[in-house]
């Protein structure tokens, strides 16, 4: 028998003043994000944005916030039965998380089996929202899914770098690369440019000499690696002892310091595109930064970001709801238009996931550095 998954509950983070007439009504709301394992670090910044956003509602906002936080060790059997948890016997009204793909898709189906509203940070599987040929009506995303990121990486490498001419090379076991892949090319040929190699590898590859040869008898001006920083860290040194200089170009798998550890000089002067950057001067975004490094006295990364987008994008509905009931905070969500987030203003489209700007980074020799917002 599974054990139960590790359930916190917070009694609202507000405290109704002296001369109010009378107690508001209480919405309580779960948390599903991994508080231990491996990835329990990231879980810990997602715990730190939501309880941010959390705070600012019990500020100004119509109702109390109860909240219930579930631990799934990023693992989708842990990830359901703490859905089970917070849908079944806390009666949540709606859900924020959880962190990964791996386990957002099952507790997403859970979710929609009992029309409970869900809204992840940083799932950015396509499957999480659509699945079957159909919508998850109750399912949203305030990040942007995989392939939206090949997109808008391939509209860098058009409009900004001017390239004319691109390869890809990919995992084709992952669906992360493979997606990302085909629509950066999708996107790279619509908008006039040639992919001169479109080259597969497996996940197990250690020696990428025959996807890089072929890419480079073409000489592409740039070659799009969408993988994770490990990976990437590998190829771009093999790319750079083949002796070609194409400007490499990646997606949010490149996020790690331990990218220049491994990669070297190899990778400096590449891009990626991410969902947020401390470095945004925008008014939404200072703010967020302000209030995370008074509250955990460093800078908010990406998760702790999202996590605040989506908690705080759903209170929002909460509060325009009709009834904060299910059903009615399904709607409202469904209506989000041009929220103005940390992370860029955000619209869901047809399938609940975020239509907004990315960011760019450059790789330097110190770290990254974040370059403009690109728009898909």
């Amino acid at each position: 028998m599974k054990a139960m998954p590790c359930i916190f509950i917070a009694l609202c983070l507000l405290i109704c003043t002296s001369g109010t007439a009378h107690a508001k009504e209480t919405v309580k709301i779960g948390l599903i994000t991994p508080l231990t394992g491996s990835l329990k670090t990231l879980g810990e910044s997602v715990k730190n944005g939501f309880n941010i956003a959390v705070g600012e509602y019990g500020r100004k906002g119509k109702y109390d916030i109860q909240v219930v936080m579930a631990d799934d060790g990023n693992d989708p059997a842990e990830g359901v039965n703490a859905a089970m948890t917070l849908i079944q016997r806390e009666n949540v009204a709606a859900i924020v998380g959880p962190l990964t793909s791996k386990a957002a898709i099952p507790v997403s189906e859970k979710a929609s089996q009992y029309k409970v509203p869900m809204i992840t940070g940083s799932a950015t599987d396509p499957r999480v929202t659509f699945s079957g040929g159909k919508r998850k009506p109750y399912i949203f995303r305030a990040c942007y899914t995989d392939p939206f990121q090949g997109l808008l990486a391939a509209n860098f490498a058009l409009q900004e770098l001017k390239a004319k001419t691109a390869a890809v090379l990919y995992d084709s076991g992952s669906d992360y690369s493979r997606e990302m892949g085909e629509s950066f090319r999708a996107a790279f040929i619509k908008g006039n440019g040639a992919i001169v190699a479109f080259e597969a590898y497996r996940k197990d590859t250690v020696d990428f000499s025959a996807a890089i040869a072929q890419a480079a008898l073409r000489k592409p001006q740039v070659i799009f690696l969408p993988d994770y920083y490990d990976k990437v860290a590998v190829i771009a040194r093999q790319i750079s002892r083949k002796g070609i200089k194409p400007i490499l170009l990646g997606a949010d798998g490149w996020d790690s310091p331990d990218l220049l550890a491994w990669g070297g000089n190899s990778v400096v002067g590449g891009y990626f595109v991410n969902h947020y950057s401390p470095d945004r001067t925008d008014e939404a975004a200072e703010s967020f930064i302000r209030t995370y490094k008074a509250n955990y006295g460093v800078v908010p990364d990406v998760f702790a970001a999202l996590a605040y987008d989506a908690t705080a994008i759903l209170l929002k509905a909460i509060g325009a709801a009709r009834k904060p009931q299910r059903e009615d905070i399904r709607k409202a969500l469904e209506a989000t238009k041009k929220y103005r987030g940390a992370t860029g203003v955000i619209t869901f489209d047809a399938n609940g996931d975020a239509i907004k700007p990315g960011v760019i980074m450059r790789v330097e020799r110190k770290g990254f550095r974040y370059i403009m917002p690109v728009n898909p």
